[in-house]
């Protein structure tokens, strides 16, 4: 294949754009943010559990303290009713007196041992309303985190998506000037050889495989005609003379 050396310099040029596109795409894919965000994100989504296991624990022991005062309600009612049908004098026979007063020293016992209960509810369900107002507070820090670190990022991907399509519309521009084939062959090159299809040769060096070209190769570099697209023996890459050869 031949092309004008004008064409292979350009190709040179479609090079570095292409490999400055490559660093961007790896900068945006390596951006600290990523990992950061993603820690965080592990981290919030863990104490969203716990939150939600906490806030379930603090439903059920409230409505676990609801029942219990509700007990104490039924008995001190019951206490209440016996007591003015003590104290009403309508119950004359001693038996019947003597099993009242039993019941209501029973039920005043049977209250008391309620209200500990419900003194133990409470007891637990405030420890449980603390560990939800600690969780809720740990959960919006997290997030506010996440939100900081997503915002980061974002601008981050912006200005490298900025800078990247501005290289992408030079690209385009040089690439536009380079001879149809000689670019094919460039595409070709690059994806077979991890993202280099043109390298140039400085100081008697292939610049995509960094081997020094043995005397037989230099002399055949030095042979071929300046419009003779060469190839690396070793890497074979397009190999783009300049002024700075060695030749």
């Amino acid at each position: 294949m031949n092309a004008a050396p004008a064409d292979q310099i350009r190709l040179l040029d479609v090079q570095a754009l292409d490999r400055r596109l490559a660093q961007l795409a790896h900068k945006r894919k390596s951006l600290p943010e990523h990992a950061e965000i993603e820690s965080l994100t592990k981290d919030l989504t863990q104490l969203r559990d716990l939150l939600v296991a906490a806030q379930t624990e603090e439903s059920d022991t409230a409505r676990e303290q609801t029942k219990a005062e509700q007990d104490v309600d039924q008995v001190r009612q019951r206490a209440t009713r016996d007591q003015q049908r003590l104290d009403s004098g309508a119950i004359t026979s001693p038996k019947d007196l003597e099993n009242l007063q039993r019941e209501i020293v029973s039920l005043a016992k049977r209250q008391g041992d309620l209200e500990d209960i419900v003194l133990e509810v409470m007891e637990r369900r405030e420890s449980v309303q603390e560990r939800v107002a600690e969780l809720t507070e740990r959960v919006s820090s997290v997030q506010g985190k996440v939100d900081a670190a997503t915002a980061r990022r974002d601008a981050a991907q912006e200005e490298i998506d900025g800078e990247a399509a501005s290289v992408t519309k030079e690209r385009e521009v040089v690439a536009g000037s380079v001879p149809a084939d000689l670019l094919k062959l460039y595409e070709k090159l690059r994806v077979q050889q991890g993202g280099v299809g043109a390298a140039r040769l400085f100081q008697r060096r292939c610049e995509g495989c960094q081997l020094e070209l043995n005397i037989t190769e230099l002399n055949e570099v030095r042979a071929a005609a300046p419009d003779t697209v060469l190839r690396c023996e070793n890497c074979r890459r397009i190999l783009v003379r300049t002024s700075e050869s060695g030749l």
